[in-house]
């Protein structure tokens, strides 16, 4: 558990910490500060920075094929005592209706609270300003933007919700204790956007992880955190500079 962590989500909390002691650090309120989440590779040479953009998305992935994995091995250990494998965590295709309905519904109402605490967050100087997407306007902008969300979905809930909980429950933590270390890496890798990320992502994560509990399953949840991406993503790409209400650098 610890070494998947230090290769993906863990190394993220201790690198967005350390970027936010130096955005704290740094003449000026975090408000006039940007943290960029997509942002252009090889600038002014489009096919170069489809390339970094791929071999990033691709290798950004490689931790939950690593989750994967490891779960398969503990069904073949496991034989046929129990439920083993990705199925485990309910990390499948078994319920496709019920996972796409209830995370769009989840994304719904996710993703309209989160946006006002941003904004709200914003305004009070505790965020720095989110920068969704800077890619060139370019044919595989928004195609890249919409894998780059649904990496994030994928990453996020099956490492830190599914085999994170998995994992401490194998160990005897209770679920309350469980709860708290996973929605605080949650809020902790999501520090490079300030205060209002540390703790709408916290907030965020209490949902999942009751949601997961609810559910037995980690699909819905991916489902949810794409589509909250992708309308973040895309949203931003379309709206940044022609409504007054979006923050912009």
């Amino acid at each position: 558990m610890l070494l998947v962590l230090a290769v993906s989500l863990g190394a993220s909390a201790v690198s967005a910490l350390i970027s936010f002691v130096g955005d704290l650090t740094r003449p000026g309120g975090l408000a006039d500060q940007a943290a960029t989440l997509n942002g252009s590779r090889a600038p002014g040479r489009p096919w170069l920075d489809l390339a970094w953009q791929l071999f990033s998305l691709s290798t950004g992935i490689v931790p939950v094929l690593l989750v994967a994995h490891l779960l398969l091995r503990e069904r073949a250990e496991a034989g046929a005592a129990g439920v083993a494998g990705p199925r485990a965590i309910g990390f499948d295709a078994r319920r496709p209706a019920f996972d796409l309905g209830w995370g769009a519904a989840v994304a719904a109402g996710i993703g309209g609270s989160g946006l006002l605490l941003y904004l709200g967050a914003h305004a009070a100087g505790a965020n720095l300003t989110v920068v969704p997407e800077s890619l060139p306007e370019v044919w595989w902008k928004y195609p890249v933007l919409i894998a780059s969300a649904l990496q994030n979905s994928l990453l996020e809930e099956v490492i830190v919700v599914g085999y994170l909980l998995r994992r401490l429950d194998q160990l005897g933590w209770t679920p309350m204790a469980a709860l708290a270390v996973s929605a605080l890496l949650r809020g902790t890798y999501h520090l490079y956007q300030g205060i209002g990320g540390f703790f709408g992502n916290v907030a965020m994560g209490v949902i999942f992880v009751w949601l997961y509990r609810r559910w037995g399953r980690v699909m819905p949840l991916v489902v949810a955190h794409a589509l909250i991406d992708i309308v973040a993503f895309v949203g931003y790409g379309l709206l940044a500079g022609r409504v007054d209400w979006l923050p912009t650098l």
